[in-house]
Formats: structure tokens, sequence, C-alpha cells
């Protein structure tokens, strides 16, 4: 490592969390030291009695106690697992030109090239160590466990959205600190330390008989005290290698990293609204989006469009994207967004009848139409087992009679939070029954008998009231060329070359739609406004290539090594769980939908910035939602009903249920 400023800082610390191992030691040798020198005297006739027979024996058999004790808790510092991040593995021969230029900035910055590449799905850059053999990761041939060189973890969206000299800025700083990984005092201090924080966890581990269960107890006690005397310096440490690769890392592309650092912060906006407004519908519904990253790019030029920052970021749409290092963006963009899922939502590691991926011309009928339908549905049902005009039928003016004419907005709420959440406890497989005609759509605990499979609950669980634990597969998922997928036409192949942003094809109730838009990156000057509905795709699909070798999603998380309570899925929950009001809420708007689609001509839609939108004459209506609150906090069914003729919506009229 080179003079960069922090870097003898970094070195000094880490001294500093080895002298703590290297005190631990001491501590746990002492009675053994005692004891030698006892059981010495004694042999020499110096220390001789009956006082200092019995001193020898006490001190001899503590000194075995502790050193037992030490021992195993060296065991279970050196074979505890330590926390594995998970992601998406990019072997080489998928994408060399990625390789290469993480090979080229390494030789430029004078450190070691990382020893492969993955990808997260996350807005995030890291190295990461993966050489404990616990991990399964090969050893280089000819090179020792500990001298190899971290894995480079990328953040996909950055792929997807940044352009190739954004990228390299970007990972410029991140690569120039595999200089410091080298250093022999920082690898063993951080080995130490991973050691540490992974011994924590094995107390809570699943799997563990109560006997081992107890006896771990003690030892993460001992772990726990050994943590808080090198927390600090560890920190520190950490602090200081990163302020020499910064400073390393400054004559590579420094004045580019300006741009790229305003670029990361946007992806990250862009990606969470995509996740909690766009992706999480989709997982309630059990359905995966297919195709995340590509996605980033329509959110992140929305909402460049509705902030007025067209000029300066669509201009850049005719640059080189950096998933062009790929060989194959489609596949590796399917791998991430099903990781996503499994991070953020906990469903499996791979599709299936009831986790299946979805397109985003797709995304308005197999989302947003069957999430309406489905929430109407349960809304009736709840209706029915409250004894609400059991003979009515499935009609919106029946939830809005009930709302305004009682006050029962608490009950009605706190009946729908206990749906959910029995439907969640015991999760049925999802069916895929069409909808019914107007007039004969079925109810749960109404017409049709229970378990006839028209009632779609959320297959897949959500990081809210509505979750409940999905089991795992427990086996890595190969994400295979050629996904299931829904019908419709075909995929879009257009996700592996974003130069555009996607827009959603109408599906068979998306209604009028607007001409084509034109291309942002022909019109880098112009303000288009933000376009109101789906649009048919432009097939953007790139020329066939060999096949590459299969991209993985990791089927085990290992999630004991998380922490307490890290067997469970979500490993991050997007949002916290929803009120019983929020849920009402949701459910009355999804009836309110349903009705003008039913009876207006209006069309399920989606916005990539808002999620799931109705659609009336090919424009949205954002101000529903407040006529929506007014019915339910104040029973004042005025507004929406001023609404609802305005757009031409019949309310008494039954709507179609799932």
């Amino acid at each position: 490592m080179g003079e960069e400023r922090g870097a003898r800082a970094a070195c000094a610390h880490a001294l500093a969390v080895l002298r703590v191992r290297g005190r631990a030691l001491a501590v746990a040798s002492l009675p053994a030291a005692f004891a030698v020198v006892l059981l010495a005297g004694g042999g020499t006739g110096h220390l001789s009695g009956a006082g200092w027979d019995a001193a020898r024996w006490v001190v001899s058999v503590l000194a075995v106690v502790v050193l037992v004790a030490a021992a195993a808790v060296a065991a279970v510092i050196a074979r505890a697992r330590p926390a594995l991040t998970p992601t998406v593995e990019i072997p080489e021969a998928s994408a060399p030109d990625l390789y290469r230029m993480v090979q080229d900035l390494a030789g430029r910055l004078d450190v070691p090239v990382p020893s492969g590449i993955a990808l997260t799905p996350d807005c995030d850059s890291w190295l990461e160590d993966r050489t404990h053999p616990a991990h399964g990761r090969p050893a280089v041939p000819g090179v020792h466990r500990s001298d190899t060189p971290p894995v480079l973890v990328i953040g996909s969206p950055f792929l997807w959205w940044m352009r190739v000299a954004e990228l390299r800025a970007v990972l410029a700083p991140v690569v120039a600190g595999t200089g410091p990984s080298a250093h022999p005092d920082i690898a063993a201090a951080r080995r130490f330390v991973r050691g540490l924080d992974a011994a924590v966890a094995v107390a809570d581990r699943p799997g563990l008989d109560p006997v081992r269960r107890l006896a771990a107890r003690p030892v993460g006690a001992v772990v726990r005290v050994l943590l808080r005397g090198c927390r600090e310096h560890a920190a520190e440490m950490e602090r200081g290698v990163a302020a020499a690769a910064s400073e390393r890392a400054q004559n590579v592309d420094y004045g580019l990293r300006i741009v790229a650092q305003e670029q990361v912060g946007l992806a990250y906006a862009g990606w969470d609204r995509l996740l909690t407004r766009v992706a999480l519908p989709a997982w309630r519904m059990g359905r995966w989006p297919s195709r995340l990253d590509a996605g980033v790019v329509s959110a992140l030029t929305e909402l460049s469009r509705r902030d007025r920052l067209a000029e300066g970021f669509t201009s850049r749409l005719g640059e080189r994207p950096a998933c062009d290092l790929l060989e194959e963006p489609g596949l590796v963009d399917e791998a991430t967004s099903l990781l996503a899922a499994r991070l953020f939502h906990g469903g499996p590691a791979e599709g299936g009848p009831d986790w299946a991926p979805v397109d985003w011309q797709q995304y308005p009928d197999e989302v947003v139409d069957r999430k309406w339908r489905t929430e109407a549905a349960r809304l009736h049902r709840v209706l029915d087992r409250l004894g609400v005009d059991r003979d009515a039928e499935a009609t919106l003016a029946r939830v809005m009679d009930h709302l305004s004419t009682t006050r029962t907005g608490e009950a009605l709420a706190a009946a729908i939070t206990a749906e959910v959440s029995r439907e969640a406890t015991a999760r049925p497989p999802a069916a895929e029954a069409a909808p019914e005609a107007p007039g004969t759509g079925a109810r749960a605990g109404h017409e049709t008998p229970a378990g006839a499979g028209h009632e779609t609950p959320d297959p897949a669980p959500a990081p809210d009231a509505e979750t409940g634990p999905y089991a795992e597969s427990g086996r890595p998922a190969q994400v295979p060329s050629a996904a299931p997928q829904q019908p419709g036409p075909a995929p879009h192949q257009a996700s592996a070359r974003p130069e555009e942003p996607i827009r959603p094809q109408p599906g068979p109730h998306s209604g009028p739609q607007p001409g084509p838009q034109s291309h942002p990156q022909s019109h880098p000057q112009s303000h288009p406004q933000p376009h109101p509905g789906p649009e048919p795709a432009e097939d953007l699909a790139p020329a066939p290539k060999p096949a590459p070798p299969p991209i993985s999603v990791p089927g085990d998380l290992d999630h004991a090594a998380w922490g307490p309570g890290g067997d469970a899925l979500p490993l991050f929950p997007l949002q916290p769980p929803r009120s019983g009001r929020e849920l009402l809420a949701d459910h009355v708007t999804a009836m309110v939908c349903c009705a003008a689609v039913d009876t207006a001509g209006a069309a399920p839609g989606l916005d990539w910035l808002d999620g799931p939108t109705l659609l009336v004459g090919g424009k949205r209506h954002p101000d529903l939602a407040g006529r929506v609150l007014s019915l339910i906090e104040d029973a004042d069914p005025e507004p929406l009903r001023s609404w609802l003729a305005t757009v031409g919506v019949r309310p008494d009229k039954p709507v179609r249920l799932v």
C-alpha cells in the first residue's frame, strides 16, 4: 500500500485491532503460565508444602478450563461463516468487456485485479472478501486464499442507467480499494473482525440442539466483548482505507466523477420508486417483473422529464450504455430481478406457476387489473361476513352506501386486515382464473363455494400486513434463456439495450392510446410531457449471440449469517406494515377502478414512478385518492360521487371479480 492520505492511519488501526486479539490470547494463556511456574517450582523443590501443592492443583485446573474455553471460542470464530451478500455471479465469459475495463482500471491504479465480478440489485458498489472456505469459492491455483483479491460487487441499476465512461469513473475508487486489501495487517485485521461478527450469530443459527445452543451463549458473550474492544479501531481502519483508495483514484477520470456521482443519486431515487411503486404490487400478485434494471431507465427518464431536466439527462442516452459490456444483458437483468424479489419481498429462488415472470407490456393486465379485482373481491367478501346486504351484487354502490350511511370504517378496516392476515397465513396456490362477465362475477363466501379458486390471494409474501413466510426451495435456480412467460406479446428484449425507455404495450383493456412519443435521443432539447398511458414498445432486440455461461440466482442465502432473525425472508423489506385504514383505502380505490374499467371504458395502466394507475381516455386521474379518503374518514361520498359522474362511472353496475 502506498503513502496516500489515510494509508498509515489504516495500518495503525489495523495493528490496534490485532493487539486486541493478542491481548485476548495473553489473557487466555495467563493461567497456564502461572501453572507452569508453580509446576516448575515444585519440580525443583523451591515451592514445596501443602499450600503450594493446593495452589498447583487449583491453578492447573483453572488453566485447563481456560485453555479449553479459549480453544472453543477460537474454534467458533474460525469456523463461523461470515455473512455473504446475495449477488448474481458474472463469469468472465459472460462479460469480457466489463472484465477488461476493470483490469485496465486496476492496471492504471497499480492495484491487484479483483478476483471476480458480481451484481447486486441495489444502488451501491463495494469490494467483498469471499476467501472463507465456507463460501465455496475455488481457490486460485498457486495463490493462498488469504492473498486472493476480493470480489467487485456492482449495483445492477448502474449498468443500465450509466454510460460506460460514467461507470468507469464510479468504479475507480472502488477498484482502488484492492490495494489496501492486499496489505497483510489490514487483511488480518479484517479477517479477525469478520470472524467475530460471524461468531456472534452462531447461537441464533437455526438447527442447533439445546445443548449446543446453551454452550454457544457464553461464547457469544466473549465475542461481543472482543468486538466492543476493536469496533472503533476497525471503523477508523475502514475510513483510512477509503481515504487512501479515493486519493489513489483521483487521477483516473477525475473530471467525469462529479457527473457520475450525480447519476448515482438519480439512479438511487428512480430505483427506490421503481421497487416500491411498481415492483412491489407485482410481487404481491405472484408476479416478478423480469426486466427491473431496464425499467429503471424508463423510470429515471420520466423523472428527469417531470423535473425539467430532460436536456441534461436524456442527451446521455446517445452514449454507449454500460450494460453493453455484458454479452447477454437480458439474462443478467432477469437474474438480478429475481434476486431483488427474493431480498426485498421474499419470493422463492425460481419461477413457477405461483411465481411467474411478467414483462412490462403485460404489466397492466397481469398485475394492475388482477390486483384491483382481487382486492375488490376481498372487499365484498368482507362485507358478506359483516352481514352487509348479503344478497346484493358486487357493485360500487354497495360499498359507498355502507361507508356513507354508517360509521363502520374502523370495523371494516379491521375486518379487511384480519382477512389479509388470514390469507397470508394459509396461502393457497395462485389461480389463473379469467375475469367473469359483468354481473356474473363470483365472490368467495357468496356465490362461489369455498376453494373454487376464483379468489386469487397474493401468492408471495409482502413486507406488510399481507406477508406470510414463503417456503424456500433451498436450491439454486438457474435462469434459463427462455423463462416461462405469460400469454401475450413476446418479451421485450430491448431491456438489454436501454437507449430509450421501455413503453408498456397496451393490453385488451388499455383503451385508446396516444401516438408514438418522440425519441428523447433524437430531440434532446425538447420537453415532452409524461406519456399519459402505455404506448407501443419498439423492438430494439440486439442481434443473436452465442449462448453464454448460465447466470445463477443464489438459492441458499444462508440467512443465519445475517444475525438474529436473518433466517426469514425478506432480508430487506421495502415498506413497514400497512395500517388497516391504508388497506381499506387501497381496497375501496381498487373497487372504484374496477367500476371505471367495466362501465366507463377506463383501462389499467402503468406509471413508471407511481406504479398502477387508472387511465380514462388515455389520461391519468391523480385526484382519486383524496376523494376516497373523504368517503372513508368523513363518511362523505359526495366528492367521490362527483368524480364518478364526471368520468361516467356507473356505481350501480356489477363489476367483474376474480
